[in-house]
């Protein structure tokens, strides 16, 4: 992206967020991420794989012990951050079907709320379908209530309420009692989602997310702000009132050959959540330790990319910490607005398909998403998609 492009994003940002307040709907107002939720083949051995590269720990468990009988549902927590691994039972589980035809991959986006009855129900008659008729859950520790929606494809949005509960997670899970628990890398908490949808479709979402949500769209990238020589795509970023919930819906664009947006679509077979943004307060330390567990990473720009900070920076650069080598041995990017600078790197996928995948991210200020690295993340990424035959 050039310096006009990144700089009219920066305006976007700027009025956008000016706006949220002013267009954002108070009809659901949502407090924050409260669980996001995988459908996986073994959910032992993945709790196990996020606990070990991402520095997850044991907190809560339900299954056969605890009288789950359909299913079995590792919670895993990092600070604010709560990962819940499902996994069927039985052949004949919609969750079973869910894993075969997407593989493993996020059914759920949790959203904390005070009242998830009025939540489902402003929802509903906005035009969302429903996943989950408002639902009283109870034992010995109170009651929650949980509804949810779907959103695009077969992803679901659960509102959870929990103001009347003390448990460990929700009624039906206990404890998750484990000897093995590597320390946390410094993973905060999730700073937005996104999510990939196929041609012609990102408008209509983000109507939906306006519509039905009350969300507001905040900052908008096109196929002339996203593309390399040989691919491109649209990006929506939809936000809440508050602003503690972002969504980014991302669209393929055309190109001379395929884009990421594409491959996703093909092998997740239909729209889903594309990658899991974490917040850290130390992305070097952070990034060095999950090298150091096996996390494998997209590699590193080219040797001009860190060339060329210091005039992307500007003043920023006065009050940056981190030694622009250190950055480069990690192959981490970095990015800067009018209200300051951001660091961030990008995982490979996480699974066999070429699907879901984690973004660390450190906000020194800066209120964007590195429209600044666009060019060079996907130009890493379509190396990736070259090596797998898919670009």
């Amino acid at each position: 992206m050039s310096l006009e492009n990144t700089k009219k994003a920066v305006k976007n940002v700027e009025y956008g967020l000016e706006k949220i307040f002013e267009g954002a709907q108070d009809f659901l107002p949502l407090l924050g991420t409260d669980y996001v939720e995988f459908y996986v083949g073994n959910a032992k051995q993945a709790a196990h794989f996020y606990k070990t590269a991402f520095g997850f720990q044991s907190y809560a468990y339900a299954g056969l012990e605890t009288g789950m009988k359909d299913r079995v549902s590792y919670v895993l927590k990092q600070d604010k951050i709560r990962l819940v691994l499902t996994t069927a039972l039985r052949s004949d589980s919609p969750i079973g079907e869910h894993v075969k035809k997407h593989g493993d991959g996020v059914k759920v986006i949790a959203l904390w709320v005070d009242d998830a009855t009025s939540a489902w129900e402003e929802t509903t008659k906005r035009g969302a379908v429903s996943f989950m008729e408002p639902t009283l859950e109870k034992d010995e520790h109170g009651e929650v209530v949980r509804s949810g929606i779907y959103t695009y494809g077969e992803t679901v949005h659960v509102f959870v309420e929990r103001k009347n509960y003390n448990g460990i997670f929700l009624p039906g899970f206990e404890t998750w009692e484990s000897d093995y628990n590597p320390e946390p890398v410094g993973l905060k908490f999730i700073d937005h989602m996104v999510g990939n949808v196929g041609w012609g479709e990102m408008n209509t979402w983000v109507k939906w997310y306006e519509d039905v949500m009350g969300f507001v769209n905040f900052l908008s990238f096109d196929d002339n702000q996203i593309h390399t020589e040989y691919s491109a795509l649209m990006s929506k970023v939809m936000s809440n009132g508050n602003g503690r919930i972002k969504f980014p819906i991302n669209e393929p664009a055309v190109g001379k050959k395929r884009s990421q947006i594409e491959e996703y679509i093909d092998f997740y077979e239909g729209p889903g959540a594309q990658h899991i943004a974490v917040a850290t307060d130390d992305i070097i330390n952070a990034v060095t330790q999950l090298r150091a567990r096996g996390v494998e990473f997209l590699s590193a720009p080219p040797q001009s990319y860190y060339d060329e900070i210091p005039a992307r920076l500007g003043v920023h650069m006065e009050m940056m910490k981190e030694d622009i080598k250190v950055l480069q041995s990690l192959s981490i990017m970095i990015d800067a607005d009018e209200e300051g600078y951001l660091l961030q790197i990008f995982t490979k996928p996480v699974e066999d398909r070429p699907t879901l995948f984690f973004e660390i991210i450190q906000r020194m200020g800066a209120r964007g998403f590195g429209a600044g690295n666009f060019k060079a993340l996907f130009e890493s990424i379509e190396r990736e998609q070259a090596k797998r035959g898919t670009l």
